[in-house]
């Protein structure tokens, strides 16, 4: 009789262990999500990391890069160099005038005698170009383009004796005239300009020519 009653407990131990072994999946079920793996989830996942090593790893460099001329000493950084803007130093109000060597020069791009072109010139605070260097002759030239340009230079007071705006005689300063100039052909011609290749020629006073005008830079 007590070998029937061991034999039917031991039953009934096993018939319970079963029954919790069995029990096990579904109360795991109650208490815990059941989640449903689908291949957009996994994207999403691998998207956020790949976002964040990507930001971790441009951390990592912004660090390990210097500021700006943080390498640099004040005494190797050199300023841009400025642009030599003759307008500034002239007139804005009028694109002729340009800056040369401390000095402004206005290239008219009408035709006057040599006598309206002096009044002009006085009429804008300046004269009739004196010219004293071969430096000073090559920029002029550089800008008429062959063309014929009043000077400040004249016989007008004494035939032979050229002299310049201010008084000054050009023989004992610098000339430019062209071979066989001047030569006063038929006894009238008492002013100055330049023409060909930039060399002066005595011409009348009364021909119609471009001019040029200077006065001093303002700094």
């Amino acid at each position: 009789m007590m070998g029937r009653v061991g034999a039917y407990e031991r039953q009934q131990d096993d018939n319970e262990e079963e029954n919790e072994t069995a029990m096990a999946p579904s109360m795991l079920g109650q208490y815990m999500p059941q989640w449903k793996w689908k291949p957009s989830y996994l994207i999403y996942i691998l998207l956020a990391i790949a976002y964040l090593l990507i930001i971790i790893l441009f951390g990592i460099v912004a660090s390990k890069v210097p500021p700006p001329a943080a390498h640099l000493n004040k005494s190797e950084i050199k300023p841009m160099p400025q642009q030599d803007n003759g307008m500034a130093l002239c007139d804005s109000s009028s694109t002729q005038w340009v800056q040369f060597n401390g000095k402004c020069y206005y290239f008219s791009p009408e035709k006057a005698t040599w006598m309206r072109a002096n009044r002009k010139c006085e009429e804008k605070h300046s004269r009739l170009v004196i010219i004293k260097s071969m430096a000073e002759q090559n920029f002029l030239h550089s800008r008429t383009n062959n063309q014929r340009y009043w000077i400040g230079l004249s016989d007008r007071n004494f035939e032979g004796e050229w002299k310049w705006m201010d008084g000054s005689d050009s023989q004992n300063g610098f000339t430019y005239w062209g071979e066989g100039e001047p030569n006063d052909n038929s006894d009238g011609e008492d002013c100055a300009h330049l023409w060909m290749n930039g060399q002066w020629n005595d011409v009348y006073c009364t021909y119609p020519c471009n001019y040029i005008c200077e006065k001093p830079a303002q700094l």
